[in-house]
Parts: structure tokens; C-alpha cells; sequence
């Protein structure tokens, strides 16, 4: 059986709420109510990364994140990165000048966890960027653009 409850939280910045199923996952209220499609649900179990969202500061797994759980919480997704003028943030520039993709699938995940990993360690080395993107899975393999991409964004927020 599943119940229902309302749920108000600030989804990029803009305050709403949802009325959300008990069995409901973070990245179906993203896609069903908001149409926020940027995060994907691959894998379901948490281990490939595609799902990432930064709630209250911290990356998890959308896929296994209870929607339930998001009462007075503060969601940011990889549309809410860019600022409100529609430039990109520094970290999707660096993505695209390092052609760090290429079906595209698992990019917000990474942009995002790229982003968090920038906001705790300004100038990652090769192996720290590795470690830290070691729960996001590109299954095009592009990890040495990836990897080229996040020390490009690191410069790029630090002005170079």
C-alpha cells in the first residue's frame, strides 16, 4: 500500500512542493512532476552515477534518494547550475571545450559531482579526480576527457 504526502522544498532555488507516493525515488518527482530530465536513472541500485543530485550540499543517489525525504531540503540539478543569465557554469564550459562526453548520458552526474569536488578541493590532482568520480560510470569511456575537463574547470574557477 502506498500513502501520499506533500513535500515543500526549494528545487533551484524556487520554493515548491509535490505531492509524492511513499515508494516515489527523487529522480521520478524530478522527471514526473518538475520535467527535469537531467537526471537518469540507469542502473536504479546507485552505482553509475547518473542520477546525481546535490541535496542540501551534498551529491546522492537520485535513483535511491525516498522523495518522502525531501521536506525542507534544498535540491540543486544540473538545470539549476547555470546562472540565471544563460551563460554556462564554468564546469559545463570546461565539459564541452573537453569534449567530455559523448552520448551524453551520464554528463549531469558528472558535472555535478565535478562541481562538489571543486567546491572541497580547488586544484584536484589526476588521481584525486579519478577517486572521487570513482561512483559515476561513462559507459562511452571517455574518463581521459573527463579527467581533462575537471582540471580545465578547476583552472576556469580559479580564473585561469
Amino acid at each position: 500500500m502506498s500513502t501520499e504526502r506533500t513535500v515543500r522544498f526549494s528545487l533551484n532555488g524556487r520554493a515548491v512542493k509535490a505531492h509524492v507516493a511513499s515508494h516515489e525515488s527523487l529522480v521520478q518527482v524530478l522527471r514526473d512532476r518538475f520535467d527535469l530530465f537531467g537526471s537518469r536513472e540507469s542502473c536504479g541500485q546507485g552505482l553509475c552515477g547518473c542520477c546525481t543530485v546535490i541535496v542540501d550540499g551534498k551529491p546522492v543517489s537520485g535513483c535511491l534518494y525516498l522523495a518522502s525525504f525531501l521536506d525542507g531540503t534544498s535540491v540543486q540539478t544540473i538545470e539549476g547550475l547555470a546562472p540565471a543569465d544563460d551563460r554556462l557554469d564554468p564546469v559545463q564550459e570546461a565539459f564541452i571545450e573537453a569534449g567530455a562526453f559523448q552520448c551524453g548520458f551520464c554528463t549531469p552526474g558528472f558535472i555535478l559531482m565535478t562541481k562538489h569536488l571543486l567546491a572541497e578541493n580547488r586544484a584536484p590532482s589526476d588521481d584525486d579526480i579519478r577517486h572521487y568520480l570513482t561512483g559515476n560510470l561513462c559507459r562511452c569511456s571517455a574518463y581521459p576527457e573527463i579527467v581533462a575537463a575537471v582540471k580545465l574547470a578547476a583552472t576556469k574557477q580559479r580564473g585561469g
